[in-house]
């Protein structure tokens, strides 16, 4: 990599370091560039803001697309200090940037007590056999809001 994904992921690096050193959360930290301007930055505020989606890369997607006035990160680039956890990557394909830069991965990150392999299990598992019990109900009415949207003038494709 040359000095300007070394520059980015670096400041990347760097905001895990000050959140975490400043009580708001673990080691994580992502900044989201365009071009060569650093258009969102976030660092992981779990436990800071006592909210479990505020991991770094959604607090960085939140505030590039405030930033740019839209909810796609088309063009732009996402450097993090860890291997996206499953809620992150998913948040990161609905943004479509066109590319992610990781430094450490989710081994690393699970020998230092950041374990999300079990996410990983479940989601493979049927509802049934989840930890967490999910049971579909109310699914008519629910399929009935899909045919308004899809008969709504100018709705917004994404």
């Amino acid at each position: 990599m040359g000095t300007r994904e070394q520059q980015f992921m670096q400041a990347a690096i760097e905001l895990a370091r000050q959140g975490m050193l400043e009580g708001k959360g673990g080691p994580f930290g992502c900044v989201i560039v365009r071009g060569e301007e650093i258009i969102g930055r976030g660092c992981n505020s779990v436990v800071g803001n006592n909210d479990p989606t505020a991991h770094a890369e959604i607090m960085a997607i939140r505030e590039a697309c405030r930033n740019l006035g839209s909810f796609q990160l088309e063009g732009c680039e996402v450097y993090t200090s860890c291997e996206p956890c499953p809620m992150c990557l998913g948040a990161i394909y609905w943004a479509r940037p066109k590319r992610v830069f990781f430094a450490a991965n989710r081994e690393d990150a699970q020998q230092a007590g950041f374990d999300d392999s079990f996410i990983y299990k479940e989601i493979l598992l049927p509802f049934s056999e989840r930890q967490i019990m999910m049971e579909e109900f109310g699914r008519t009415e629910a399929v009935k809001l899909f045919e308004e949207y899809g008969r709504l003038p100018g709705r917004v494709k994404y």
